[in-house]
């Protein structure tokens, strides 16, 4: 009934609880989710992960706060991204919070992800924190419009949400459309077409009320759906629904590896 299309529960808070957080999920009708890749030393666990529970997918990408580690090439992530369970490049973007002078080596690693993903003809899973206008710049240089993707645990205003859907992404709402002070966001949410909109946890971080400042895990994020039908003035049913079937069309990857299963 929901699909958590972000989250990270390879994560040792949540990875030693591995079986009673698949149960908890089942508990909650989540019948999906996506364990998001952000660094290339620990994508053979998540693959691991994803193998052994068929409702559990993957993605490959090195985040754009990681500055150690092995450095993605477009052939490394297009190789990775071959196997059945990989659904998407990413999490891949720009995040000039933690990298406020803005580095031209965070912006190239950005392009490389986006020309994997074209390689191997997957969705991207974009992140961005304080960086709207540059991500939209360089996903329109690199033609990202030709795969589409995601713009994960989304916190920008209306207009980057109207520009990143006007180049074929969904936009993904978290726990932090829960919170009170999330004025900006919420009317998102409550503007776009429901057609666009995904669901997602970000787990083991921003659990929703009224778990906010707890573990989050992906058995929560019916509350996430729960706020965008409040917004909408219409039944939790239709948001599980409709964010379902974008789910599908958004990674279609993953609903060949259904198929195949």
């Amino acid at each position: 009934m929901f699909i958590d299309s972000h989250c990270h529960i390879d994560f040792e808070d949540l990875a030693n609880q591995e079986e009673a957080l698949f149960e908890r999920m089942a508990s909650a009708k989540v019948t999906h989710a996506v364990c998001i890749g952000v660094n290339l030393e620990n994508f053979p666990r998540i693959l691991k992960m994803a193998d052994s529970h068929q409702n559990l997918f993957a993605t490959v990408g090195v985040h754009p706060e990681n500055t150690e580690g092995e450095e993605p090439d477009v052939a490394c992530l297009a190789a990775l991204a071959k196997h059945p369970k990989v659904i998407a490049i990413g999490e891949t973007g720009l995040d000039y919070y933690w990298h406020k002078d803005q580095p031209e080596w965070q912006r190239e690693r950005f392009r490389v992800h986006i020309r994997a993903a074209r390689e191997a003809g997957l969705p991207l899973v974009i992140h961005t924190r304080d960086s709207a206008q540059d991500v939209l710049r360089i996903l329109t240089e690199e033609r990202a419009d030709t795969v589409g993707g995601v713009m994960h645990c989304f916190t920008e205003n209306l207009a980057v949400a109207e520009a990143a859907m006007a180049l074929g992404f969904h936009i993904s709402f978290s726990g932090i459309l829960t919170f009170k002070n999330a004025a900006q966001i919420k009317e998102v949410a409550a503007s776009i077409p429901l057609e666009r909109i995904l669901i997602e946890t970000d787990s083991p971080y921003l659990a929703p009320v009224p778990y906010r400042g707890k573990l989050n895990e992906p058995s929560y994020v019916p509350r996430v759906a729960a706020e965008i039908a409040r917004l909408r003035g219409i039944g939790i049913e239709a948001v599980a629904n409709a964010s379902s079937t974008n789910f599908w069309r958004c990674f279609p990857r993953a609903a060949e590896a259904q198929g195949a299963a």
